[in-house]
């Protein structure tokens, strides 16, 4: 892969200590809504997708749309009614951010939350400032269609070969493969190196925090920059 140009993040699990919370409210949302409780592993293993599909791999013979509405709700209340503590950016996230900007490369999140959780985050978080363009699963095709991905590149200028794609799920990289667009694993989040790999990502991670030193040890991305 060619020196890149911009890296797409996830959010929940890449960038923030989420899953847990987020397990929390599926389960809990679940029991709300009168449907079966899924276990942990089942909860994580939805974490990416956009909630509409999250819940049909989770309930794939449930039928009814009220049912499922209610479902959605209790989970949102469940999200949006935590405090900051629930969704706490990683430790090192903040200044890997700031590190990766001031080299000169860009930034932008593609994530599986709707836009009104995003919209939350930043402010708790405050990591804004460093994303110049965003995408939310409510609002187009979400992961693994390739389309977030797609509309940021054409928005940004960048070719695919110039972008990586930054995720903990296979949900992530699957998207990015769909895309074109080279993908890195982190294993803080939905999914284990073994599940990972097998999306064929240039790299696992054990955490967005060793982002920078793969950049600069592999691709040399921090030449003119402060890797240096």
């Amino acid at each position: 892969m060619t020196q890149p140009e911009l890296v797409v993040f996830d959010w929940d699990g890449t960038l923030v200590d989420s899953v847990g919370h987020i397990v929390a409210c599926m389960q809990g949302a679940s029991a709300d809504a009168g449907l079966p409780v899924p276990d942990e592993a089942r909860a994580r293993d939805v974490i990416g997708l956009g909630l509409g599909d999250a819940l049909s791999q989770l309930f794939p013979g449930e039928q009814d749309p009220d049912l499922i509405a209610r479902m959605v709700t209790a989970y949102r209340d469940r999200y949006l009614s935590a405090g900051p503590e629930a969704a706490a950016p990683f430790a090192g996230v903040r200044e890997l951010l700031a590190e990766l900007h001031l080299s000169g490369l860009r930034l932008a999140v593609a994530t599986g939350k709707s836009r009104e959780g995003l919209d939350k985050a930043f402010d708790q978080t405050g990591l804004s400032v460093y994303f110049e363009s965003v995408r939310c699963a409510d609002e187009r095709l979400a992961k693994p269609h390739p389309a977030m991905l797609e509309e940021i590149l054409a928005e940004t200028g960048v070719p695919a070969g110039r972008a990586l794609m930054v995720g903990d799920s296979v949900h992530d990289l699957n998207m990015a493969r769909a895309a074109r667009v080279g993908g890195v694993g982190v294993m803080t989040g939905a999914h284990d190196d073994l599940r990972l790999r097998c999306c064929d990502p240039l790299e696992v991670l054990p955490s967005a925090v060793h982002l920078s030193p793969w950049l600069h040890n592999s691709r040399g991305v921090f030449r003119s920059g402060i890797g240096n």
